[in-house]
């Protein structure tokens, strides 16, 4: 037997706590504002280029960049988006078949089928945007995967602006050095720092704002995590985490303690 409401404010808690893409995206004004700004002078302005966003997990890359996709979306209707993950691959050479089948191209393995894309992409028509998330998961022996897909925006007549997240802040000196000899056609380079401590205690401030009634979390609590959190890693997926737990704890004591109350009149 629950009382009436106790629920919801765990409920909407725990909702408000979730990790995914948010409204607004707390202390990460300046890197979504780089981001947009490379995405409307490259794919709005149809040149040709790259951008390698780096940072460890947690520190927003992945929700700042769909957050731009979301809010540039009409500015992008003109070009054709393609987002893979490439955790999803069985091996770096995979991006290569899945790209061809989000751009309609038949199947073709091997140097015959990234012959077929370059043909593709240096063809006339509409920019092609290729966001590349866990970029990290291309390292091949000699980067071939790498070099080549960073290669295409430099070809002759490229229509493809190539954006990479990974969580490597030196995958480019490591795998790309052959790209950096020719400085003009190296990529944008975008590094997210880990959040600091008092970013994650605004994160989670803000995200508990959202609930009405009593705070289910007091603010000691979120400021032990996020000192916690930011002593670790800077992480804000894990401070959220940690949090959704934590209400989760709260939520089970007050059922137990509702459940054994005894009824007014001293029956059970």
């Amino acid at each position: 037997r629950s009382l009436p409401g106790t629920g919801t404010c765990y409920q909407q808690a725990k909702r408000a706590l979730h990790t995914a893409v948010p409204d607004r995206l707390h202390a990460r004004e300046k890197e979504t504002g780089v981001i947009r700004q490379f995405l409307r002078e490259h794919v709005g302005g149809r040149q040709p280029g790259s951008l390698y966003i780096s940072g460890a997990p947690g520190t927003g890359k992945t929700a700042c960049l769909s957050r731009v996709l979301l809010d540039c979306k009409d500015e992008l209707a003109g070009s054709k988006t393609i987002v893979l993950n490439c955790m999803a691959l069985s091996s770096p050479q995979g991006v290569f078949p899945a790209l061809a089948q989000q751009l309609g191209l038949p199947a073709a393995a091997g140097r015959e089928g990234v012959r077929k894309l370059e043909k593709q992409l240096t063809a006339r028509g509409p920019m092609v945007l290729l966001v590349l998330d866990e970029l990290d998961q291309l390292e091949s022996k000699g980067q071939d995967v790498l070099y080549t897909l960073f290669e295409w925006p430099r070809l002759p007549g490229s229509r493809l602006v190539l954006v990479g997240l990974a969580n490597a802040l030196d995958l480019t000196d490591r795998s790309l050095a052959r790209l950096g000899a020719r400085p003009a056609g190296s990529p944008r380079l975008l590094h997210f720092p880990p959040y600091t401590r008092e970013q994650l205690s605004a994160i989670l401030q803000e995200r508990l704002g959202q609930v009405a009634g009593d705070t289910v979390l007091d603010a000691t609590a979120l400021q032990f995590c996020a000192r916690k959190v930011s002593a670790v890693s800077g992480d804000a997926r894990k401070a959220l985490d940690i949090c959704r737990r934590a209400v989760e704890v709260v939520e089970l004591e007050v059922r137990s303690q509702t459940l054994l109350k005894p009824l007014p009149g001293g029956e059970w």
